[in-house]
């Protein structure tokens, strides 16, 4: 088995319940970092660290430019910016144009990252009222890494599921409960 260096995690209607209840599941001893982008519409992303580093074992921190993405971390991209991964494992910061009507994008997140650790990066699309994180997911699939796409049916809004499955398919499609374990053992196996 191929070995992951990597998660990356997007979301957004819904996101902020459905990272309550997965991230106490992933093991304390995860060995990769753990990079999120989800849509905070123009929330200070300081209130969703402090709220994520409430229910999470692993500590939570912002990802900042140029900071090298931590193993056993949990990185959370700030508001209003693009979070790209360098090909050093760094993190960027961007002020472009929005993508799928969201800065930051999980597309963009997703294909830098896929771009640094091609097949060891695991993407993870959660819940999400609209289709951003779908070509992103296409792009980590032809990397070469693992698509874990939230089964829709337990999704608060399926949009952003459903057009990730449409346009990437998954390697796997779990139910919200089921997704924490998975990583675990595709990253301590």
């Amino acid at each position: 088995m191929k070995a992951r260096q990597a998660i990356v995690i997007g979301c957004s209607a819904g996101g902020l319940t459905a990272l309550q209840r997965l991230l106490p599941g992933l093991d304390t001893q995860l060995g990769v970092p753990v990079v999120i982008c989800c849509h905070t519409a123009s929330a200070d992303v300081t209130i969703l660290v402090d709220l994520l580093g409430r229910y999470a074992r692993l500590p939570v921190v912002e990802a900042n430019e140029r900071a090298p993405a931590d193993p056993g971390v949990i990185h959370v991209a700030p508001s209003g910016y693009h979070l790209m991964v360098e090909p050093n494992f760094h993190f960027s910061l961007s002020v472009d144009a929005k993508v799928a009507y969201a800065r930051p994008s999980i597309d963009v997140l997703f294909e830098t990252a896929a771009d640094a650790w091609r097949d060891g990066l695991i993407a993870v699309l959660l819940t999400g009222a609209n289709s951003d994180g779908a070509q992103g997911l296409v792009a980590v699939r032809h990397a070469g890494g693992y698509a874990i796409v939230q089964d829709p049916l337990t999704a608060e809004s399926d949009v952003m599921p459903l057009a990730g499955l449409e346009a990437a398919g998954a390697d796997a499609c779990l139910p919200l409960e089921a997704i924490a374990a998975k990583l675990n053992e595709l990253c301590l196996s």
